[in-house]
């Protein structure tokens, strides 16, 4: 089990990746990855049960879906930390013929990546569909996905919201990615959807937040109260309250770093607020 320091360390080496692949195309989403690598760091590295021996039915797994597929550095980060691919393929990112696409795809057969996303909106669709299937097959593991605030727009998630809760598939844990922001601005000046919470629960959910969202131990702490609500006949929702590009301090409090590279400059300022911790690829 990592202590809180490593997977502190984990996450500051995941910051550095999401900087580094996105500066090398002058390309990429590095304001919803860094607001988002303390989470998906401690669900791989402490909180969900599955094996690297990757296979795509993921039985007896905990599975993890991206719905929000552009901040894919991140995913693809923790997923080779974790070791399900060489971190050394990190520098193919966004490259021609690279099994590391823009956003995630299957064709290219990446361990660790069971759906393609990108098209926003879908991922709880699936995800249901996976909890559901666990189900008929008597696997008591847990779905996982990450949706973005700005995704929730889109209507598919509201018909996967409100299936989920009539067909009491409470084997599904989706956590929406709250920073207020998204491409065009704050999310409230783009569509505002006032309280996300009661409208999952008036949909049926249950919800909880997590108030500190880039805090490892206010993380693991949400994770375990969330697990401990699976199996009561409700699905459950995290609100995670985030900071887009959170760990770099001139990305940080501004949707202006959603999808933008870094300049040369920009990069060694944004490395030096994160030293190395596990080596660079």
């Amino acid at each position: 089990m990592p202590t809180t320091q490593q997977l502190q360390d984990f996450t500051q080496q995941v910051r550095r990746d999401i900087l580094r692949m996105v500066h090398k195309v002058n390309s990429g989403h590095p304001g919803g990855s860094l607001g988002c690598a303390e989470f998906i760091t401690c669900l791989y590295q402490e909180v969900m049960e599955y094996t690297t021996e990757f296979s795509m039915d993921g039985k007896n797994e905990d599975l993890f879906f991206l719905s929000n597929g552009h901040i894919s550095p991140v995913f693809y980060s923790v997923l080779a930390h974790s070791g399900f691919f060489a971190v050394s393929e990190l520098a193919t990112f966004r490259l021609l013929d690279s099994r590391l696409q823009g956003h995630p795809t299957t064709h290219e057969g990446l361990p660790g990546v069971r759906i393609a996303s990108g098209s926003l909106g879908q991922g709880l669709s699936v995800g249901l569909g996976v909890a559901q299937a666990k189900k008929l097959n008597g696997d008591d593991k847990i779905v996982y996905t990450l949706h973005g605030d700005g995704e929730l727009q889109e209507g598919q998630n509201w018909e996967a919201i409100m299936y989920a809760s009539a067909k009491k598939v409470d084997n599904i844990i989706a956590t929406v990615d709250l920073n207020g922001k998204q491409i065009d601005g704050a999310t409230d000046d783009v569509l505002a959807m006032g309280s996300i919470r009661a409208k999952f629960e008036a949909f049926g959910w249950d919800v909880l937040d997590i108030e500190k969202g880039n805090d490892i131990e206010a993380i693991l702490a949400g994770l375990a109260k969330a697990k401990g609500l699976t199996g009561k006949g409700k699905p459950v929702c995290i609100l995670l309250h985030t900071e887009m590009g959170n760990g770099v301090d001139f990305m940080m409090h501004t949707h202006a770093w959603h999808g933008k590279a870094p300049s040369d400059a920009q990069l060694e300022s944004a490395l030096a607020q994160n030293p190395e911790t596990l080596g660079d690829y």
